[in-house]
């Protein structure tokens, strides 16, 4: 861990923070110098409770030395190979393991640099299929209303959280969008899947009928929405979709960059759910947070549809200067040895009960108006203050943070995600810790 505590950079303005209010934070700098399994060390010394790993990706906890040490060695070894008809072991290597722990099927990987790559990827995937198959009409795609697809244009054409879309135009033409599915007013407080409106996913249809089922390529959604603030799918309601899909012959696409590598209490949320999409992406836990990486998982007829023709042509033109990155690679092999031999793919399985049973024992707290959670997942939605919509919450992670706690927030509704290690005498200090910041938060 780094010894430079209490040093901040003498000239904040050069970094345009993303996702951040920058005139805030450069008055008052929260800053991060160190980590280690459940805790971030902050500038100022104090030991910081991961209450959300980083950004929903550092699953196995923080500086776990397996990973470290593969990184360390392959730089040394390997720091860069060609990923243009050049390869080198790790990378397939890689994507076997990857294929091993998938729902059955996807038997085959594109590698990517994040998960916003990872859903531009299998949008243009989609489209390329139906075309080698000779359906190239198929150019529609169907995203959900508080989607969320990263920040690239495929990902906030089909994506639907207003903010991220507003300011950049017409975006991709040919897109529209389902209905979202949080009832709060039928689903209020339900711990796991909801009872209420698994029958939402039958406006697939209407679409289907409004723009007729040889326009449409593919449809895709997050098993779980994360980042809009954590909305379960209702019962049935992901079955739908596939056998609407199904009938119509449309790609369905599971964005699974945040429920991806154990966050359910199983490899996928595909194989948590039962249902088996087309494609899945996957990013974050796949490297747990510490290289950029991201994988789109697609079964063997779709991949198959492009291995046609002369042996010696490009089938599919797209790809990235450093897909499967040699270093990247070896992240993710160690990363995946780490998932093994802790049983963490698995483990959110066990503990969800108890995470559920704390998290909803906040519903008594001042301004709570919903709390909703499944696997090690956790949502609290806060009562908006009248005409400043995101203070209170943002007030609350303001506090959060001074406290010895880092959460996320979207809107008013904090998120929650702690790395898997956590043990439940952690998970009583979170929310013991939140507690207390609700009681305090206006």
């Amino acid at each position: 861990m780094s010894n430079r505590l209490n040093t901040t950079p003498n000239d904040l303005r050069a970094f345009w923070m993303p996702f951040t209010a920058n005139r805030q934070f450069k008055q008052n700098p929260r800053m991060l110098v160190g980590a280690k399994d459940m805790h971030f060390t902050a500038s100022d010394g104090r030991k910081i409770l991961d209450g959300t790993a980083g950004l929903w990706c550092v699953n196995a906890g923080h500086c776990r030395p397996k990973i470290t040490e593969a990184i360390a060695q392959q730089a040394g070894e390997l720091d860069y190979a060609p990923a243009f008809q050049m390869g080198h072991p790790k990378a397939f290597e890689l994507a076997n393991r990857l294929v091993d722990i998938a729902p059955d099927g996807m038997n085959h990987v594109l590698f990517t640099n994040s998960g916003s790559e990872a859903v531009e990827t299998a949008l243009k995937v989609a489209l390329a299929y139906h075309r080698a198959k000779g359906n190239g009409g198929r150019f529609r795609l169907i995203g959900r209303e508080r989607g969320y697809h990263g920040v690239n244009f495929g990902g906030i054409s089909v994506g639907g959280i207003v903010s991220n879309r507003k300011m950049f135009g017409t975006l991709l033409t040919g897109v529209d969008h389902m209905p979202h599915t949080h009832l709060p007013a039928q689903n209020a407080f339900t711990k796991g899947q909801p009872e209420h409106g698994g029958d939402i996913a039958s406006e697939l249809e209407r679409i289907v009928t409004l723009h007729d089922a040889s326009t449409i390529a593919a449809v895709i959604v997050e098993p779980v929405a994360g980042s809009t603030g954590v909305l379960i799918p209702p019962k049935g309601y992901l079955k739908m979709l596939r056998e609407i899909c199904t009938k119509h012959g449309i790609l369905l696409i599971f964005d699974e960059v945040i429920t991806g590598y154990g966050r359910l209490g199983a490899p996928f949320a595909a194989q948590h759910y039962d249902v088996m999409p087309d494609m899945i992406t996957s990013a974050k836990g796949l490297t747990n947070g510490v290289i950029p990486m991201g994988a789109v998982f697609v079964t063997s007829e779709i991949h198959d549809a492009f291995m046609q023709g002369p042996e010696h042509l490009i089938e599919f033109f797209h790809g990235y200067t450093y897909s499967g990155n040699p270093i990247a690679s070896a992240a993710a092999l160690a990363t995946l040895d780490t998932y093994r031999e802790e049983g963490l793919l698995t483990r959110a399985a066990d503990l969800s009960p108890y995470w559920e049973e704390q998290l909803h024992a906040l519903r008594d707290c001042p301004h709570v108006i919903d709390i909703r959670n499944t696997g090690l997942i956790g949502a609290i939605e806060l009562e908006p203050i009248a005409g400043e919509p995101t203070k209170r919450a943002f007030s609350a992670f303001l506090r959060a943070f001074e406290d010895g706690l880092l959460i996320r927030t979207t809107g008013d509704i904090i998120a929650l995600s702690p790395p898997l290690i956590i043990s439940k005498d952690q998970i009583d200090e979170l929310f013991e810790k939140l507690r207390k910041v609700l009681g305090q938060v206006a």
